[in-house]
């Protein structure tokens, strides 16, 4: 008996060669049935003239026979139309957006967003980044571009802010508008109009994944945000400690009200232990142990990585230059394996969740 789940996981290991990313996170899936041995489906490419068509054709067969092998597969290769995009979408060119959130400040968010932004751009993603910390914009310290100004592009008679690169990644900040002393002073609606105009007014390239650096708490710029675009998934940051934990719990149970209804997609564990760069095989636990796997089995996900207090990773941070750079460093590693996890419980999450859609607030 051919099961629908088996199918799935096996044609989400099938890679596109010209992105080298998941048929199925590219959407070239449709219409999958499974009738006694055969398996029914429509493979749709940009182009009937796809360079790469008959690869994809015989992995997927390969892929399916390789759990089954005296599955019948039936492939109708299509192109893709303009009616199978989603139109309504704000943001149809990105395929995939997650909030990084916590309930509690200090606890390594925007570093844990610019070196997942830089991991997943080095897997060959396109990738964007919004720091929605209004408050406290670190991005473009972190990312080296501090004091750097947006360029204003007229389409159609309305301007729209073009997003600063660095590295090869998309972003936009608050920082990058005002002042860095200047102190940002602003009730909610407010803070709610800025964040709608980092998603709406802003000329955002193809994206395969957009991170949005959340502030702490579950206030207006949270409430704004999943009201204004739908969330693939929410990545929550805590440290060991019970009280991060604690906090983390209530950033977790914003996203799983049934209003808003937006996956868990895992939990990183940012400081995990203190180990000195001399003493690299040597862990201090100054937080305490616990914190991201007890987060983890809150939420029913995965605990993605634990991220160690590492003086490169704070160096990296205040140079511009974040760690994930630099190619021999241990803490690097570690943050290549958490891009790497977040792309295949994102994959899963597409595979076997209906696309979240926008929240409508009952006011």
């Amino acid at each position: 008996m051919l099961e629908e789940r088996k199918i799935v996981e096996a044609l989400s290991k099938v890679k596109d060669p010209k992105t080298g990313q998941s048929i199925l996170m590219l959407n070239y899936v449709k219409d999958l049935k499974l009738e006694g041995d055969n398996v029914n489906f429509s493979l749709e490419l940009p182009s009937l003239n796809y360079e790469g068509k008959s690869d994809l054709n015989f992995a997927c067969i390969g892929a399916i026979q390789a759990v089954y092998p005296t599955a019948n597969v039936n492939i109708h290769v299509a192109a893709k139309t303009i009616q199978s995009k989603k139109p309504t979408s704000i943001l149809p060119q990105v395929k995939n957006i997650i909030a990084i959130a916590s309930g509690k400040g200090g606890v390594g968010k925007s570093t844990i967003s610019t070196n997942l932004a830089l991991g997943l751009q080095q897997q060959g993603f396109k990738v964007g980044l919004i720091d929605a910390d209004l408050y406290g914009p670190s991005i473009p310290t972190m990312m080296g571009l501090k004091g750097k100004r947006p360029k204003v592009q007229e389409v159609y008679g309305k301007p729209k802010l073009l997003p600063l690169d660095a590295y090869g990644i998309s972003l936009i900040s608050i920082g990058f508008i005002i002042e860095p002393e200047q102190a940002v002073v602003l009730r909610g609606p407010r803070l709610g109009g800025i964040i709608k105009q980092f998603i709406q007014d802003c000329i955002w390239p193809e994206l395969d994944y957009l991170i949005i650096d959340l502030p702490p708490g579950t206030g207006d710029i949270q409430l704004t945000l999943v009201q204004t675009v739908p969330i693939t998934g929410a990545i929550l940051v805590t440290t060991p400690q019970e009280v991060a934990v604690a906090d983390a719990v209530k950033a977790m149970n914003m996203f799983l009200l049934p209003s808003v209804n937006v996956p868990i997609l895992g939990v990183v564990e940012n400081m995990s232990w203190f180990t000195p760069l001399e003493l690299p095989d040597n862990k201090y636990y100054i937080f305490g142990k616990g914190g991201g796997a007890s987060m983890a089995q809150k939420s029913a996900s995965t605990l993605l990585g634990q991220v160690p207090i590492v003086q490169g990773i704070r160096e990296g941070g205040d140079s511009g230059k974040p760690v994930i750079l630099e190619e021999n460093h241990p803490a690097a590693t570690i943050f290549k394996n958490v891009a790497l996890k977040v792309t295949e419980v994102t994959e899963k999450r597409n595979a076997n969740l209906a696309p979240t859609t926008i929240v409508k607030m009952q006011s």
